[in-house]
């Protein structure tokens, strides 16, 4: 599923769930080292736990973040 991020320094995300653990993410623009540890740190956790973990993140004043917005885009597949 491809995802249009809102708020953020990236532009989208890319991921991938199977049995509802998130297999595969990519951020699209974005801080590289940041959205890189997010993704490691995400990758092969269930679905609702990176939901749980990320949810309401902020960078700076913008309010939302690219973890946060990967918690949205996890929302939006389960909610297809």
């Amino acid at each position: 599923m491809i995802y249009k991020t809102k708020g953020t320094c990236s532009s989208s995300i890319e991921f991938e769930v199977q049995d509802g653990i998130l297999t595969d993410i990519k951020f699209n623009g974005g801080c590289m080292g940041n959205t890189q540890g997010v993704a490691a740190l995400a990758k092969g956790r269930p679905v609702d736990e990176v939901i749980e973990k990320l949810s309401g993140l902020q960078c700076g004043f913008r309010g939302t973040s690219c973890p946060d917005q990967l918690a949205n885009a996890l929302k939006a597949y389960q909610s297809k």
